[in-house]
């Protein structure tokens, strides 16, 4: 258990200057997991070195594959191939991750070995009953505690057969975990998804040298199907910077007058860009430049300046394409002119913490008004100026409800403080001492 860290933002001038943001941790989850089943070496340039994605590199040592950091900075993987990996002699910690244990799980059900997951204490409050069913029709067992629940094992099995599951929620982990289970079932496994999610999953495993489509339906669906059992080999792997990630700084700059920041290399998957795209709505001054292909994913570095912003009816249809990012939207929406309402966000309900009411407690205690409403929307009334601040934020181990509000309280009247900030370092290490780098005033308390 990390000991508690408060940390305390206070408003600063204008932020200028170049920030590189941490490997995007969806695409490191998934490299290391797809080059421990490939044949021959992966090498990995930009993984995120933070806690979440070293624990899924630990995992996969445990589960027979080679992956270690050079002294170069670059991670090579060397791949057991598909099939080949062996029952664990430990428990598998997959610390403050969903991402990773719920797509871990499918990767493992479809091995006759036996697996135990468990996480920090966050992790092992959310719900993984939505990824054990699919699985389970699939042919592996589970046992957890209720509502499927960590710490769990997991019974895989080598005769798990293929399935068309038509997802009854919007998510990427549970579409990439069957997908991962199909990868290593005979047959065709298809995930058919309502509205479009991350599909990293789908470009990587393409990337590796499977056979993925994705079609649209007659009722506008996409059914996204794996054929199972090819042969994977291990590739070279760029990692871009984290969209999830340059939110933050991104946010901090345009609400600052006078800032202007760069960050280069940030990942411009259309399936990920929802936030920047509400931005520029919101009426922000985000230019995009460089725009390029790095390992099959689209990547732009990003120049951000101050601008005043007004708010806007962010659609629910953009949920999947900004899931994480609505606690640092609400934060921008904070301090913008007029009232910003957020449709559909039941899923934040069921993230590292109920994001939605952890976000409406934090604004309130700093004077913004909002409301939650019964079909989880959050409404922000802005005043088109920063709010007073001046109180200490509960972020229930929430690394992303720990840097909204100090990025909020880079603006605020009165300092701003979270409870603890500890777990910043599961997805953004090193992110206190880049935002002060460019003029942030983040220090303990």
């Amino acid at each position: 258990m990390l000991q508690a860290k408060p940390l305390r933002s206070s408003s600063t001038g204008a932020l200028a200057g170049t920030i590189r943001v941490p490997g995007d941790k969806s695409i490191s989850h998934r490299s290391l997991m797809l080059g421990a089943v490939a044949v021959g070496e992966t090498v990995i340039h930009g993984l995120l070195e933070g806690e979440d994605v070293l624990n899924t590199a630990a995992a996969m040592r445990l589960l027979g594959a080679q992956a270690e950091r050079g002294g170069d900075g670059v991670w090579r993987v060397r791949g057991v191939g598909l099939g080949g990996l062996g029952e664990p002699a430990q428990v598998l910690d997959m610390g403050n991750s969903g991402t990773a244990a719920r797509l871990l799980m499918g990767l493992v059900a479809s091995h006759p070995i036996t697996c135990v997951f468990t996480g920090d204490a966050s992790l092992n409050k959310r719900p993984m009953a939505r990824v054990t069913g699919p699985l389970e029709q699939m042919g592996a067992r589970f046992v957890g505690r209720s509502g499927g629940r960590l710490p769990l094992t997991v019974v895989g099995s080598d005769r798990t057969v293929p399935i068309t599951y038509r997802l009854p929620v919007a998510s990427a982990q549970v579409k990439s975990a069957i997908i991962l289970c199909g990868l290593n079932t005979a047959g065709t496994t298809t995930v058919i998804e309502a509205e479009p999610t991350r599909d990293h999953t789908e470009l990587m495993l393409r990337h590796f040298g499977a056979t993925v489509t994705t079609e649209r339906m007659e009722d506008g669906a996409l059914a996204v199907s794996v054929v199972g059992q090819p042969e994977l080999t291990g590739r070279a792997i760029v990692v871009p910077a984290d969209p999830s990630s340059a939110a933050f700084p991104a946010v901090a700059a345009l609400l600052r007058p006078g800032s202007e920041l760069l960050l280069p290399g940030v990942g411009m998957n259309p399936r990920r860009t929802g936030l920047y795209d509400t931005l520029v709505e919101m009426g922000a001054d985000i230019a995009f430049e460089n725009r390029r292909d790095e390992a099959g994913e689209p990547v732009a570095d990003l120049r951000v300046k101050h601008g005043p912003l007004k708010g806007i009816v962010v659609p629910a249809d953009r949920a999947p394409s900004m899931i994480d990012e609505y606690p640092i939207l609400a934060a921008a929406a904070a301090c913008a002119e007029g009232t910003t309402v957020m449709l559909g966000l039941k899923e934040l309900r069921v993230k590292e913490s109920d994001r939605l009411a952890m976000v409406a407690d934090g604004l309130t205690k700093c004077g913004v008004k909002v409301e939650v409403g019964a079909d989880d929307s959050l409404t922000v009334y802005g005043t088109g100026k920063p709010p007073q601040g001046g109180a200490t934020v509960a972020t229930a181990m929430d690394h992303r409800i720990a840097m909204s509000f100090l990025v909020l309280g880079m603006a605020t009247a009165e300092p701003v403080q979270v409870d603890d900030g500890a777990f910043i370092d599961t997805s953004f290490p090193g992110f206190v001492a880049l935002m002060n780098g460019v003029g942030a005033k983040i220090a303990g308390v």
